[in-house]
C-alpha cells in the first residue's frame, strides 16, 4: 500500500501571477496533480510540470454549481495513491473560498494536508486600483464582508444596519450584483450619501475595470458601466486617494493581454518585460527543439571545423544546439578552429558573446539576400567553405544566395523544431474562448505551429481586434504565407525590440484616442 500523499490547499492570489507566493510556486513545480478553480489565472498553471495532471475543479460562467463532493473525492483518491496534490484556489483559501470546508473534509478523511495562504483580493484589488484599505489620515478600521446575499433578507449573514453606523473601510467581496441594494440599506440607516465607493472587476488583470461613485449613485453607475463578477467593492474615505495612487492602470501596457508563443524554456525572456509594462501575459508555447534526425552530419562537420572559413549561425537555438554537440566531442573551445563567425540577428550574436566568442559579422537585416550581400561585401566568398548551422527545416534561400557568390556551403541541421503540445491546455482553451489583444511571434516556426494548432486566420476572424507582433522580416514572411500582415514588426530584431514595438504602438493608439 503506497504512502498517502499530502494535499496542499494553496492560494493562487487574485489574478496577477506575480502575486503568487514563493511557497505556492515551489509546490506547483512539485505537484503530481493540480486541481484548480475558474478564477485561477491560467498562466499560473504553466508552473506545474508538463506531465502533471491538471483537473478543473470549479464552476465556469453559465454553469451550475460545481460538484464539490466529487472534487474532494478525486483529491482524496489521488492523495491515497501517494501523489502530491495541489488544490489551487483563487485568492486565499480561507477568505470566502470554502478552504475551511475542504480542510475539514481532508481532516475527517485522514488525508494529510497543509494550507498555503495566498494574497487575498480584499487587499490586492484595491491596491491595484489605487486605494489603500487603511490610511492613518482616513481610516484605521477595516472590515471584510461578503455581499452575495440579499441585504434585506432575514437570512443575510451581514448586519448592514449595524455597519452603517460603524466607521472605517468596508471591503465587500462577491457583492457586485447586490451593491445597489446594499447602498440603499446603508443610506437608510444613516450612512452619508456622499461616502465614496469604488467597485473593481477582474482586479490585478488586464481586464481590470473600476467604477468610482458615491453611496447615493453607485447602483446606477454600475448599471451604466455594465460591471459584473468577479468584483471587489470598497466603501469609505480611502477611495478619495485613488486619483493620486492609481499606479497600475497607468502602466504602458495596462489592459493588454499578450500571448507568447516561444518555447517554454525561452518564454520568460519575453514574458517578463511585457508583464513589467503592465500586460497580462499568457504563455502558449507552440514549439520546442529536438535533436536533428541526421546527427552524423553534425559529427562530420565537427571533424572538419578547421577546414571552414566561416561558421554561420541563424538563431540562438542553433548556437545552443551546436555547442551542445561540440562539447560532447571537445573539451576546449579553442578546438573551434580559426573560422570567422557570422550571426544572423543581434539575439544570435549575444548568445555567441555569452560564450566569449568574437562575432565578426552581424547583418543589419535577417534576410537571406542581405546576409549573403553583407558577407560578400566583407570579403570575397569565392571558393570559401561556409558551414551554415541552423534548423533542420529552414529557408533554402540563404545557402542558395551564398553559393551565388561563389561559396561552398555545407548546410548542417543542428536541431529541429517540433510542435509543443503539453502543459498549456487551459490557456489554449481560454485563448479560443476569450481571445487576446496581441499574439507575438519570434520565428517562422512559431507562426507555422501556432497556425497548425489554432488556425490563425480563423482566430483573427473571431476576434477582429486581435493584433500580431513579429520580431523580424523572416517571421513576417511566414505570416504573409497565410495572407496576413503583422500589426507591428520590431525595428531591432530582438526581444527588447519586439517589446518596444508593442509598447510604442499601444501608446500611440492611446494618444490618438485621447485627442
Amino acid at each position: 500500500m503506497p504512502t498517502i500523499g499530502t494535499v496542499y490547499l494553496v492560494g493562487a492570489g487574485p489574478g496577477d501571477p506575480g502575486l503568487l507566493t514563493l511557497r505556492a510556486a515551489e509546490l506547483l513545480r512539485r505537484a503530481d496533480v493540480v486541481v484548480y478553480d475558474a478564477l485561477v489565472n491560467p498562466a499560473i498553471l504553466t508552473l506545474a510540470r508538463p506531465e502533471a495532471e491538471r483537473v478543473f475543479g470549479g464552476r465556469r460562467a453559465g454553469e451550475g454549481p460545481a460538484d464539490r463532493t466529487a472534487v474532494m473525492d478525486l483529491i482524496a483518491t489521488r492523495a491515497r495513491e501517494g501523489k502530491t496534490v495541489v488544490r489551487l484556489k483563487g485568492g486565499d483559501p480561507y477568505v470566502f473560498g470554502r478552504g475551511g470546508e475542504e480542510a475539514l473534509y481532508l481532516a475527517e478523511a485522514g488525508i494529510p494536508f497543509e494550507v498555503v495562504p495566498g494574497v487575498s483580493s480584499f487587499v490586492a484589488v484595491p491596491a491595484y486600483a489605487g486605494v489603500p484599505v487603511t490610511h492613518r489620515g482616513y481610516s484605521s478600521r477595516l472590515v471584510i464582508l461578503t455581499g452575495h446575499a440579499d441585504p434585506e433578507s432575514p437570512e443575510c449573514p451581514v448586519d448592514w444596519a449595524a455597519e452603517a453606523r460603524l466607521p472605517g473601510t468596508k471591503v465587500v467581496l462577491m457583492g457586485t450584483a447586490q451593491m445597489g441594494r446594499i447602498a440603499e440599506v446603508l443610506l437608510r440607516h444613516g450612512m452619508a450619501p456622499d461616502t465614496p465607493v469604488m467597485v473593481t472587476q477582474w482586479g490585478t488583470t488586464a481586464r481590470q475595470r473600476s467604477v468610482v461613485a458615491t453611496l447615493a449613485t453607485i447602483g446606477s453607475e454600475l448599471a451604466r458601466a455594465g460591471l459584473g463578477a468577479p468584483g471587489v467593492a470598497v466603501i469609505g474615505e480611502v477611495v478619495r486617494l485613488r486619483e493620486k495612487l492609481n499606479w497600475y492602470e497607468r502602466r504602458p501596457l495596462f489592459g493588454q493581454r499578450v500571448v507568447v508563443t516561444r518555447a517554454r524554456e525561452q518564454a520568460a525572456a519575453l514574458s517578463r518585460p511585457l508583464a513589467e509594462l503592465g500586460a497580462e501575459v499568457w504563455e502558449v508555447p507552440v514549439i520546442k527543439t529536438a535533436p536533428p534526425r541526421r546527427r552524423r552530419d553534425v559529427m562530420d562537420a565537427l571533424l572538419e571545423l578547421n577546414s571552414y572559413d566561416w561558421l554561420v549561425f541563424t538563431s540562438p537555438n542553433g548556437v545552443s544546439a551546436f555547442f551542445d554537440f561540440f562539447f560532447q566531442r571537445f573539451q576546449d573551445l579553442r578546438d573551434l578552429g580559426g573560422a570567422r563567425i557570422a550571426a544572423v540577428g543581434p539575439g544570435t550574436a549575444e548568445r555567441l558573446r555569452q560564450l566569449h566568442l568574437q562575432v565578426d559579422l552581424v547583418p543589419e537585416e535577417a534576410l537571406a539576400t542581405k546576409v549573403a550581400e553583407t558577407m560578400a561585401n566583407y570579403m570575397s566568398l569565392e571558393n570559401l567553405r561556409i558551414c551554415l548551422l541552423r534548423a533542420e527545416v529552414a529557408n533554402p534561400d540563404l545557402p542558395k544566395a551564398l553559393e551565388e557568390h561563389g561559396a561552398i556551403v555545407d548546410d548542417i541541421a543542428v536541431y529541429r523544431t517540433v510542435a509543443e503540445t503539453e502543459g498549456n491546455d487551459e490557456t489554449a482553451r481560454r485563448l479560443r474562448e476569450e481571445g487576446a489583444d496581441w499574439i507575438t511571434f519570434t520565428s517562422g516556426s512559431t507562426v507555422e505551429h501556432f497556425h497548425q494548432r489554432f488556425d490563425l486566420p480563423k482566430l483573427l476572424g473571431r476576434f477582429p481586434t486581435l493584433r500580431l507582433a513579429s520580431i523580424g522580416p523572416e517571421t513576417s514572411r511566414a505570416l504573409a504565407g497565410l495572407g496576413l500582415a503583422p500589426t507591428v514588426e520590431a525595428r531591432e530584431h530582438t526581444i527588447p525590440g519586439l517589446v518596444a514595438a508593442i509598447r510604442d504602438h499601444v501608446i500611440a493608439e492611446r494618444l490618438v484616442a485621447s485627442r
